[in-house]
């Protein structure tokens, strides 16, 4: 079943369309990751603020806690490169 649609397409046709699959798996793995990392920046960033505007003592841990998230696009990234080559 699988083999009868690959009749009609050429080899260059067939490894376009892995590249292009390739692509479009290295897109979803940086962009869904920065989704995520945003809504979690936006959550811990108002927090943050809050925490930091009531007691200017804990302004290292916070900002240590918003760069936490940061960290997910930077494996979503690797995920990327490791897919594109």
């Amino acid at each position: 079943m699988v083999g009868e649609e690959l009749v009609g397409l050429t080899p260059e046709m067939i490894e376009a369309s892995q590249a292009g699959m390739k692509a479009l798996g290295a897109g979803l793995a940086v962009g869904l990751t920065g989704i995520g990392t945003g809504l979690a920046e936006m959550a811990i960033g108002s927090a943050a603020v809050g925490a930091t505007a009531e007691n200017k003592d804990v302004f290292g841990l916070v900002l240590l806690l918003t760069v936490i998230p940061e960290t997910i696009v930077i494996f979503g990234l690797v995920v990327g490169l490791l897919l594109l080559f």
